[in-house]
């Protein structure tokens, strides 16, 4: 705890000063224009591997980075997409996946997560992933369908959709590879996912 009071003492002796100016506008407007769902992972700080600053990102973070399809269930991923997209108009949506996501790892490798019941459940949303990987055990590859399967899920989505269709949102599916920083974009070379 000490070290995150530190940083905190940190930044508002050093970073906050320098943007100041930026933090009074961000008081005042919420315009980010990118919806980016990334895994939990400590490792993968969004901000961080894009360069950006405080209000350009919209960042929803779950074991996975995983997208349960649309559902009448209230839902807090559903609710934070909707946010993103028909309150705040982002142009962009970013699911990013990475290199040794324990989530992919635990699927692809079977391990029991009989001691970790809502784990199980939630992982459960990478099923379509794992039909999509013909490779038992291959981590790599899950974790590049499991990006493709949460997009095709992000459709699922009313606000998504009706902005997809409206050309309005571009959906995009990247991995991070943590070693070497490198990011690849899975939605650049195919078909493009936006109306």
């Amino acid at each position: 705890m000490q070290d995150l009071t530190e940083g905190v003492a940190r930044f508002q002796r050093d970073v906050f000063p320098a943007k100041a100016e930026l933090f009074a506008h961000l008081a005042t407007h919420h315009t980010p224009h990118t919806l980016f769902i990334s895994c939990s992972d400590a490792r993968v700080v969004p901000e961080l591997i894009t360069g950006t600053e405080p209000g350009d990102l919209f960042v929803v973070r779950t074991a996975g980075n995983l997208v349960p399809a649309y559902t009448t269930e209230a839902d807090g991923v559903a609710a934070s997409i909707e946010y993103a997209v028909a309150a705040l108009g982002v142009k962009d949506i970013v699911v990013c996946g990475h290199s040794a996501c324990g989530a992919m790892t635990a699927l692809a490798q079977g391990h029991d997560l009989s001691g970790a019941p809502a784990v199980a459940a939630w992982l459960r949303h990478a099923d379509a992933s794992q039909a999509r990987t013909t490779a038992a055990g291959d981590v790599p590859a899950l974790v590049r369908q499991n990006v493709l399967a949460q997009l095709a899920n992000l459709a699922t989505h009313p606000s998504v959709a009706k902005a997809l269709a409206e050309g309005k949102v571009a959906l995009h599916g990247w991995v991070y590879d943590i070693p070497t920083g490198r990011m690849e974009d899975l939605t650049a070379a195919g078909p493009a996912l936006s109306a």
